[in-house]
């Protein structure tokens, strides 16, 4: 009869308790602990179990070629760096409604339109609704298998008699393994379905693709583990009321992290946006106060993003601070700097700041862009149509280097912009006709007039 023993286990760090408490001694974390049944094995059983392997060379180990599968979504390719690498784990996640079964619905038809096998289990959708979906997309073929089922043990079945070449399961939180008694969707459940199935998708040199629930926070649901077996991570943004996704990758072990996907979320499905480099651009309203446009690397594109300020009287006895798309500690360390080098008296004003479109940006070369358009606003002072401004700013209000500048410089020129702010410690040796190139040294010295 086997032994089983009810576990409080960290999502963070997985650190295992008796008994539930506040917070988790190990990571520091809050409200983190959830209950988890677990089977207990004898010392004698585990000593029996265990396997021996000898250490190798590592000059004496040969990796074997990894065969490469485009996606032919020239967006979701960039991510991925080239396409989805054969045997690979991928874990999917983003908000209800963002389009991560459309996506991996797109997957499934693209490696079959290239003879290969696909299994699709829906856990979520019924058969019905995914012949929906398939016909709207127009995503029909012979080789794309689907299934409705959670039960671990009938997937893994499905899997070795068909011998897919990819296999994609929607979603991971409600499968179950009926080895465990807990409910679908814990912490135990979450992580024991997903190790079966990358152990079993190895062995057989199979491509997973796993769809993941978020939580409130847009951090993925589910034991930190299961960010740790996986192979690539992708992270699906966007708003609902507009037709843009952007694809992040949070991890991946074949390539870059640090490129950007574009797509576009038609009736037809998703596509590839092309030209991206102004998608983030309200022309209307670059003439008026507070709107300042910086351009921005994400992996090898450049993208120009336009950020928003509104600094108003403060009606209350304490200003109000709300920041979209920005980092909040950053923006509030701007607004100090003003006040402290300026002069500004910025502890009695509101302060808005906005990135139009939804992209969420941290890179610490929108500092002078921040910094500009809350000057604009605060003069009511438009900076023009024409002109960007780039550039991270110090605590005692120096304009430090920013990586990349030439090339964002240079994009800049093709799109046909007039001005360009930059930081004086860039040594600059591009060279145009129509853009005018100045450099800033300080943030006393910012003109809001190109």
């Amino acid at each position: 009869m086997r032994k089983l023993s009810i576990q409080y286990v960290c999502t963070q760090c997985q650190a295992h308790f008796p008994r539930w408490q506040g917070q988790c001694t190990e990571c520091l974390s809050w409200n983190t602990l959830t209950e988890t049944i677990e089977e207990k094995s004898s010392p004698k059983q585990a000593l029996l179990g265990d396997t021996y392997t000898a250490p190798v060379k590592l000059k004496d180990v040969t990796p074997k070629a990894s065969l490469v599968f485009p996606t032919q979504l020239s967006e979701v390719d960039r991510v991925l760096g080239g396409g989805v690498v054969q045997g690979s784990a991928i874990l999917l996640g983003g908000e209800p409604g963002i389009g991560k079964s459309t996506l991996t619905l797109q997957m499934a038809h693209i490696f079959a339109s290239t003879s290969k096998t696909v299994l699709y289990v829906s856990g979520e959708e019924s058969l019905d609704q995914l012949s929906l979906r398939s016909q709207r997309l127009s995503t029909h073929n012979d080789t794309v298998f689907v299934m409705h089922e959670q039960n671990l043990n009938a997937i893994i079945a499905a899997i070795k008699t068909i011998k897919p070449d990819l296999v994609i399961i929607d979603s991971i939180q409600v499968m179950q393994t009926p080895s465990l008694n807990s409910v679908a969707g814990s912490v135990t459940q979450v992580r024991e379905c997903a190790q079966e199935l990358i152990s079993l998708i190895k062995s057989m040199d199979t491509t997973l693709v796993v769809v993941g629930h978020i939580t409130k926070d847009g951090s993925l649901a589910g034991p930190k583990v299961l960010e740790h077996i996986v192979d690539v991570i992708l992270a699906m943004e966007g708003q609902k009321d507009k037709s843009y996704r952007l694809l992040r990758c949070l991890k991946n072990r074949y390539g870059s992290t640090q490129e950007l996907g574009l797509l576009d979320m038609t009736q037809e499905g998703l596509k590839s946006i092309q030209d991206a480099t102004a998608m983030f651009i309200d022309e209307s309203a670059l003439n008026r106060p507070g709107s300042v446009i910086t351009p921005v690397c994400e992996g090898s594109r450049v993208l120009l993003v336009e950020i928003q300020a509104l600094v108003v009287e403060s009606g209350y006895g304490i200003a109000k601070r709300t920041f979209l798309g920005v980092d909040p500690n950053r923006a509030n360390v701007m607004i100090a700097a003003m006040d402290k080098l300026l002069n500004l008296k910025l502890m009695s004003k509101d302060i808005f700041i906005s990135i139009i479109g939804g992209l969420k940006l941290s890179e610490p070369s929108i500092d002078l862009a921040m910094v500009t358009a809350i000057l604009s606003s605060l003069t009511d002072t438009p900076v023009g149509a024409k002109v960007a401004v780039f550039g991270e700013v110090g605590l005692t209000g120096e304009i430090r280097a920013t990586p990349n500048a030439e090339k964002r410089i240079s994009e800049l020129d093709k799109i046909g912009f007039k001005t360009v702010f930059y930081p004086e410690k860039n040594p600059l040796k591009y060279q145009s006709k129509s853009l005018k190139t100045i450099p800033v040294s300080d943030i006393q010295n910012i003109p809001l007039h190109g």
